[in-house]
């Protein structure tokens, strides 16, 4: 494991000392839209006996894996119900760069199945054990960044969306006249699938339909930045930007 792997893991290691004497339980959570079957995975502590806010993770353009399964730990340990939710269905998890960009790809050209399949992984909460009703924000990194922005351009009634190095251009047709809530923007000055020019094009876009949010860009990070197995993981960065979340989830729920 890479220097950076180990601070990532570190992290999340950290992320069990939030919350004293966590029970976390976990499950594969089965689910179906139409006539297609989807897989979530959800976290929770069960030593905090009363409903609890929930999280929605949308996971990056390789699908549900094990990134998206420890970040949802990491929440369930700070006190958080989290979903990570299933864009591609069961089983369709892709392993190459191609089918990545097939499967990711697929859904941006198709953005009215992108947002039902959004809009059934968030309603999904409603069917899970100890998620208080009406209390949930949604995050996502990479893809499933730019993915969580289409929630709130769709008008998801949820109390706030985070971008984690995620693409930022906005399709056309859409705006964001329809957001609910604030968003939370955490990007990397280096990131050159997501440039400052989009950063700066997203603002103007927000401020003209007068939606709050919050920007935090880490200077020299690159496309990617939380990653921990990856080699453009920046552990200041990753740290900071989990910093950051963990203040917009206590102001928003």
């Amino acid at each position: 494991m890479t220097r950076y792997g180990m601070v990532g893991w570190a992290l999340a290691a950290m992320a069990t000392l939030g919350v004293a004497h966590a029970e976390i339980a976990t499950e594969s959570v089965t689910y179906r839209i139409g006539e297609e079957t989807f897989v979530g995975y959800f976290a929770r502590n069960t030593a905090i006996a009363s409903p609890q806010p929930a999280v929605v993770i949308v996971h990056d353009w390789d699908g549900l894996n094990d990134y998206e399964r420890t970040r949802a730990r990491m929440l369930a340990r700070q006190g958080y119900a989290a979903f990570a939710i299933d864009l591609y269905g069961k089983g369709v998890r892709p392993e190459t760069v191609e089918q990545m960009r097939a499967r990711s790809g697929a859904l941006r050209g198709d953005r009215a199945l992108m947002r039902e399949r959004l809009d059934a992984g968030v309603a999904q909460l409603s069917e899970l054990e100890g998620v208080e009703p009406g209390r949930a924000v949604a995050i996502g990194y990479c893809f499933g960044g730019s993915a969580v922005l289409e929630l709130a351009r769709a008008g998801a009634p949820l109390q706030g969306f985070v971008t984690f190095h995620g693409g930022l251009d906005t399709p056309e047709g859409q705006s964001y006249d329809n957001v609910q809530a604030p968003l939370l923007v955490l990007h990397g000055s280096a990131d050159n699938a997501a440039p400052m020019a989009q950063v700066t094009a997203l603002a103007s876009a927000l401020d003209r339909a007068g939606v709050a949010y919050r920007m935090e860009i880490y200077g020299g990070a690159p496309h990617a930045f939380t990653e921990w197995s990856g080699d453009r993981y920046r552990p200041d960065a990753d740290l900071a930007s989990w910093r950051a979340l963990m203040d917009f989830l206590g102001e928003r729920l």
